[in-house]
């Protein structure tokens, strides 16, 4: 069985010291491993951003996509071979932003993938904007006089939308974030994750300590997953509480189980049949 460290490559991280993005690649290598998975049983798709760069340190089958373009990729993945383990891999500016209307439609398709967002609540690598998930009055580069819009709340979002896995974590306890990792990756359908993940250069309110004093575990709350209402209203507490755990799960028919032609072979193992395309290339002259 793989042990955690064989999912790293030999390029030395970049992020910066501290990085909340630490926690979260230890707690996922660490879930992956628990799982009994191997490396060449992973495809992971990357953003554009510090969760991006983690394409070179991952050792897995790596795709570095465009900003907010990660979710289609991985559908893409997983349709072609079914058999992988998907992740697609984000921040909140792409996942929630660039890649909004993909997360939208992904989460009513259904596809057996794990959607992770490392939500910083600000635009990291591009040094300080704000993200869709900044808070309210909150400064930044390109709000010096406060974010005068609400933020976006990504979990009413995705259950509202029909994702069939709903959780937050937070990298500051990588033990409970672990173990959410490994429901998601077993959940068949689709599944967000969305991360707490300060950034301590470029975020200054919503740091470790600020996480700390408000985050608790939902299961400490005898929490009912299969509440649909009572998911949608939890997952839009923010401020002096906010919970992290598992929001909501359902069973429910994936993508990829009602498509006929992949049902018996991936299309890997079908291989690519070129045909005579040229009665249908007369219908465009």
């Amino acid at each position: 069985m793989a042990k955690p460290q064989d999912f790293n490559t030999k390029v030395t991280p970049t992020w910066c010291p501290g990085c909340g993005n630490f926690g979260l690649w230890q707690a996922f290598k660490e879930a992956l491993s628990e799982q009994g998975l191997e490396p060449h049983q992973v495809a992971m798709t990357f953003d554009i951003g510090c969760c991006g760069n983690a394409a070179n340190w991952h050792n897995l089958y790596g795709f570095h996509s465009l900003h907010g373009r990660t979710v289609p990729v991985a559908l893409g993945i997983k349709l072609t071979n079914s058999k992988l383990t998907v992740i697609a891999d984000s921040g909140d500016g792409g996942g929630y932003g660039e890649g909004g209307n993909h997360f939208l439609h992904t989460c009513r398709t259904n596809v057996d993938i794990t959607f992770v967002v490392h939500n910083n609540q600000i635009y990291g690598l591009t040094t300080g904007q704000a993200s869709p998930t900044t808070d309210t009055g909150m400064e930044t580069k390109t709000t010096p006089a406060g974010q005068i819009e609400q933020p976006f709340h990504p979990l009413q979002v995705a259950i509202a939308q029909g994702a069939t896995f709903v959780a937050r974590g937070f990298t500051g306890d990588t033990k409970h974030l672990k173990e959410i990792f490994k429901k998601a990756i077993q959940h068949k359908g689709f599944s967000l994750v969305d991360v707490l993940q300060p950034c301590i250069t470029w975020n200054k309110e919503n740091t470790f300590d600020w996480y700390r004093k408000r985050v608790y575990k939902l299961e400490d709350q005898n929490w009912d997953i299969k509440n649909k209402d009572q998911a949608l209203l939890k997952a839009g507490e923010w401020g002096q509480k906010i919970p992290i755990g598992v929001f909501y799960q359902e069973s429910r028919p994936t993508y990829g189980d009602k498509l006929p032609q992949i049902k018996d072979k991936t299309l890997i193992e079908q291989g690519v049949k070129v045909g005579d395309i040229t009665e249908f290339l007369e219908e465009f002259k």
